[in-house]
């Protein structure tokens, strides 16, 4: 399987905590910032590290990302240099561009400039976190709309040592399973075969009600 390739610019929380991610579930992950130090703190955590203005249309084209699948641009704080790169990246051909906003405004400008999707990390998480409490569990849970969520839950005990076939979770409960955690590493897109083990976190997707089911029998047990 020919892995993925992002880069991200900037390296704020946010930008840090996506270009990790992605470098931990096998992608390949340049990343870019002015600063020297945050560089060399990341730089044994992903496969490129560059300190460079990630908003100089000569430095993007030599560090060759016309190719990469996908760009994060993770400077929300700096609405004109978030713009210009937004701009750059998607001259350069880059298919799928998302961008930190900080308003509204911002927002609306990243969209008119090529923005595939605008993101509000620290308004999202809120979101979140305020569900996951409604729910009356502590699972990682992202809305996808009103009634369909993406999951984190830990395997029941009486999915240990059954295959993602054996146990039939679509059919049964009308989730998918879209990846499994094992420890640190996780394994997106699992086959059908693959066996699940104590400790293991699957990764889901389905209707709220389902979920909220699920997540409440693991806690009671």
């Amino acid at each position: 399987m020919v892995k993925k390739e992002f880069v991200v610019l900037g390296l704020g929380r946010f930008g840090k905590s996506v270009a990790t991610t992605l470098a931990e579930s096998g992608c390949e992950v340049l990343v870019v910032d002015m600063d020297e130090d945050i560089i060399n703190n990341i730089a044994d955590k992903v496969t490129y590290a560059v300190k460079a203005d990630a908003t100089d249309a000569d430095t993007l084209k030599t560090l060759g990302i016309s190719n990469f699948d996908g760009a994060i641009i993770a400077m929300g704080e700096n609405l004109e240099a978030s713009v210009m790169a937004t701009i750059l990246v998607k001259e350069l051909g880059i298919p799928y561009v998302l961008t930190k906003a900080n308003s509204e405004l911002h927002a609306r400008i990243l969209k008119r400039v090529g923005a595939d999707m605008v993101v509000f990390p620290e308004k999202e998480t809120g979101i979140r976190i305020a569900n996951n409490l409604m729910r009356d569990n502590f699972f990682d849970a992202i809305e996808l709309s009103s009634t369909f969520s993406m999951m984190d839950i830990e395997a029941l005990d009486d999915w240990i040592g059954k295959s993602l076939r054996d146990l039939k979770l679509r059919s049964t409960h009308k989730i998918n399973v879209i990846g499994i955690r094992k420890k640190e590493n996780l394994n997106i897109n699992p086959a059908s075969d693959d066996a699940i083990e104590k400790g293991d976190v699957l990764v889901i997707i389905g209707n709220n009600d389902t979920l909220n089911k699920l997540a409440n029998k693991k806690t009671q047990l």
